[in-house]
């Protein structure tokens, strides 16, 4: 039975016997099997529960059933165990590999969405089986499913798994035919690649290289100069950031960003950000990436009080997450990130918008909407703004909110505060600012100054949920809010207005002008 399973269905190759069998590397020097199998010697084969390759197979029959038998043809003592993705590796594979001389590990493909990795699964099996040598079979680009930089010895491509594939495959893993090098990719070079660079801390000194990095790799609407990017990275007690070098020359040909941000103000909760990860494009694939992302993630784990891990930093604001298609999404699916949307921090749209401020549709806004009003705050207003927003951002899981909003409050900024009352409770709030005020928040998100000089922001909407008092729509709070951020960024000079990291409402600020700038990726996990 397939029900409930991840069924993966590659695209179809017609013809029989062109299935070209890659042996990437065997640093075990395991293959032929022939050189560690003796009589009796059991051999597990590992199989995942998938659709069959052809249109016209019947459901119930194991795609893998050929591969197991050509190898029980050469080797009697095999056992075929198959693995699914809703339940991984079970006590019976466990006793399986247990009793096994070796392991042959199938991955079919990526994961499905909301289904865990194969790769992860075979990882599980490797450290099960201790020293035992194991195969893994991969059933698809080795460098698109992120085998290139994994820690596999012993990894042999193939092109898909028809019946032709997988019985040339157990000739070659037999020794009774030539593995055959696809040409697509050099793989002597592959087999030296390193399969760890230790991490560095960066000490900040010297930022160039850093830049020259950021902005090789990045699209060009994220380009940033020295200064900004400098004001980004240097945070005293919130930020720690590790490069990898190459040894002989040093030169940085990886960065990693991380930082802690409170999630409260009790200060006792934090929230530890991946804000970025970045190779150098002619070092990629060669385990840059997953050297950081593993160290990183182990040094953000060990301080205390650290309770989420996100992608993408809340504030100071590199990225809100992963733009939108960069490849760099299926790298992070293969680490275990779910991208369904179904439910928070699985990859929810998150959108920068940028207005300008002439076609913002003033005609008609305050119509229909009695008993609301907007102003900027004042000293007057510090604690039940604070205790507003301490509220409103806990309930919508907005981490770092409620620093900023302090921060304002301690430079005595408090008129950057746009308020919304409805008769005289706070039912919306908002903070604006424009590119060389100099306030930490024009410094923590840096998108509108690289707009133009002309672009000011509104940032950490608070919009009650509602309360017995509120009779107004949240629709009609957030377009009347906007309206008075727009006009007291009007009568500062600025023609366009920055919106960044908005949840939904996508239609609805089409609908009122906004043009969308970028759009990222919501992911985060909690430990």
């Amino acid at each position: 039975m397939l029900s409930g399973h991840s069924i993966v269905t590659p695209g179809y190759r017609g013809g029989f016997g062109q299935s070209p069998v890659t042996l990437i590397r065997d640093h075990q020097a395991c293959i032929p099997l022939t050189r560690i199998l003796g009589d009796g010697d059991i051999l597990v084969l590992l199989t995942p529960v998938v659709a069959p390759p052809q249109p016209n197979a019947t459901l119930s029959k194991d795609p893998f059933e050929p591969l197991g038998l050509a190898l029980a043809a050469r080797h009697p003592w095999i056992r075929h165990v198959p693995y699914t993705s809703r339940n991984g590796m079970t006590s019976t594979h466990v006793g399986f590999i247990k009793r096994a001389k070796a392991v042959i590990f199938v991955i079919s493909g990526p994961p499905a969405a909301g289904q865990p990795s194969q790769i992860e699964m075979a990882e599980v099996a490797r450290l099960i089986g201790d020293q035992r040598p194991q195969v893994i079979i991969a059933c698809r680009d080795v460098q698109t499913l992120g085998l290139v930089e994994s820690s596999f010895p012993t990894i042999v491509q193939l092109p898909g798994y028809l019946p032709a594939d997988l019985q040339t495959a157990a000739a070659v893993l037999f020794g009774e035919a030539a593995a055959t090098n696809s040409g697509s990719m050099n793989v002597q070079e592959l087999i030296m690649t390193p399969k760890f660079w230790p991490p560095e801390s960066w000490n900040a000194l010297d930022v160039t290289p850093v830049l020259d990095l950021w902005n090789q790799c990045l699209p060009d609407q994220f380009r940033l100069e020295k200064f900004p990017l400098q004001s980004l990275l240097q945070r005293d007690g919130y930020a720690m950031h590790f490069v990898v070098r190459l040894p002989e020359t040093r030169e940085i040909v990886g960065f990693c960003a991380t930082y802690t941000t409170f999630v409260d103000k009790a200060g006792e909760r934090l929230i530890g950000s991946l804000a970025m990860i970045i190779v150098r494009s002619s070092y990629r694939r060669r385990g840059i990436g997953r050297s950081l992302y593993e160290h990183a993630l182990k040094q953000l784990n060990r301080i205390r009080g650290v309770d989420r891990i996100q992608l993408g930093s809340t504030f100071p604001r590199l990225l809100s997450g992963i733009p939108m298609g960069f490849a760099s999404e299926e790298w992070f699916q293969r680490r275990g990130w779910q991208m369904d949307r179904q439910g928070p921090g699985r990859g929810q749209d998150i959108y920068d918008w940028v207005l300008r401020i002439e076609d913002w549709p003033t005609g008609g806004i305050s119509s229909g909407t009695a008993g609301l009003s907007f102003r900027p705050g004042s000293f007057e207003d510090f604690e039940t703004i604070m205790d507003f927003v301490e509220k409103e951002s806990n309930q919508k899981d907005c981490t770092g909110w409620y620093d900023q909003y302090m921060n304002l409050a301690h430079d005595g900024r408090l008129n950057e505060i746009m308020l919304g009352f409805e008769r005289s409770e706070i039912v919306a709030s908002a903070l604006i600012y424009t590119p060389h005020q100099g306030s930490q928040l024009s410094l923590d998100l840096p998108w509108a100054r690289t707009i133009g000089p002309d672009v000011g922001g509104v940032a950490c909407i608070c919009i009650a949920d509602g309360n017995i008092g509120t009779t107004s729509s949240k629709d009609t709070i957030m377009i009347r809010l906007l309206d008075a951020c727009i006009m007291a960024l009007k009568s500062q000079g600025m023609n366009y207005v920055f919106l960044d990291a908005i949840k939904g409402g996508y239609e609805g600020f089409q609908s009122m002008g906004f043009q969308k700038w970028a759009v990222y990726r919501d992911l985060w996990q909690s430990i």
